[in-house]
């Protein structure tokens, strides 16, 4: 996640270098060869890349839009995660009795190892990386029977939840009201889940970034009775706002993947551990994650 930091130019440098290569190879090579073909070229209204700039401005416009959307709907679900993450540990300590404070603590431990291990996950990482410290040894042995770890951690909550109704030590309100709980976290998972797994259309990201080296061929032959000292650094400008455009809708399509753009999932699952430690007076509370870079994952 990027944070209220001036960006550092080598990182914009590092993201568009390779392009603006290109950029200089086929602004030299198209200027060479019209250099050579002038007699035989047509003349090239300034109308045709500046039609095709604006067609793919407008592109770039959807692209960015849905890359947006995709990041957003990230945020709002980790969102959703601390929420009812906060929530379920509230219900537990007002639903269950001060006889079965292990329980609430248990349950609530497994709800931070739920948050890092659904986190680890996400951006591929060892889902239990992070979290195998706030799982028993029984619970740990079930849980990496799973496929998915983080389903199989809130299948334990509900079993634990269903056996307190059985000992008649909730009431069938506050079952409803756990089950509630669980079930939202169950779909904000679900919500990651899919937002990872569904991948952006690769060939429209292949499409819109041949429509952009077309319109550079075609913005240097318009440009082929301008000197090389004044058309080069135009290429390079007028290309670079469109790189730079295509580069931040792409990172944005991917918001688990561990760019500075991404939902800091390991940022938010440390925040809910604080939150939840606190609510059980825990002695030993972390600090949030810090960064002195401009972001944090």
């Amino acid at each position: 996640m990027l944070l209220e930091k001036r960006l550092p130019l080598s990182y914009i440098i590092k993201n568009i270098k390779k392009e603006m290569l290109y950029v200089i190879l086929v602004g030299l090579v198209v200027h060479y060869l019209t250099t050579v073909f002038a007699s035989v070229l047509p003349e090239m209204p300034l109308t045709v890349p500046a039609f095709l700039g604006t067609a793919i401005s407008i592109l770039l416009s959807f692209k960015m839009s849905q890359s947006y959307d995709r990041w957003w709907e990230a945020r709002k679900v980790w969102g959703a995660i601390v929420n009812d993450s906060r929530s379920f540990v509230i219900q537990l300590q007002s639903f269950i009795g001060v006889d079965q404070q292990d329980l609430i603590k248990k349950i609530a431990f497994r709800q931070i190892g739920w948050c890092y291990t659904l986190g680890q996950s996400l951006i591929g990482k060892d889902a239990l990386s992070l979290s195998e410290s706030y799982f028993t040894d029984e619970d740990l042995m079930e849980i990496k029977k799973h496929n998915n770890k983080s389903l199989a951690i809130l299948h334990l909550n509900a079993c634990d939840i269903t056996e307190l109704k059985t000992k008649n030590k909730i009431d069938v309100f506050s079952q409803i009201q756990l089950d509630n709980t669980l079930t939202r976290l169950c779909d904000s998972m679900g919500k990651a889940e899919r937002i990872k797994e569904t991948v952006f259309p690769t060939t429209y990201r292949f499409y819109l970034t041949c429509s952009i080296y077309l319109f550079v061929i075609i913005l240097s032959v318009a440009l082929k009775n301008v000197s090389i000292y004044f058309e080069m650094p135009l290429l390079i400008v007028v290309s670079l706002v469109f790189f730079l455009l295509e580069k931040s809708a792409i990172f944005l399509q991917d918001p688990f993947n561990e760019n500075p753009t991404s939902t800091s999932v390991t940022s938010i699952a440390r925040n809910i551990e604080i939150n939840i430690k606190q609510l059980l007076h825990e002695k030993e509370i972390p600090q949030p994650l810090h960064s002195d870079s401009f972001y944090i994952l």
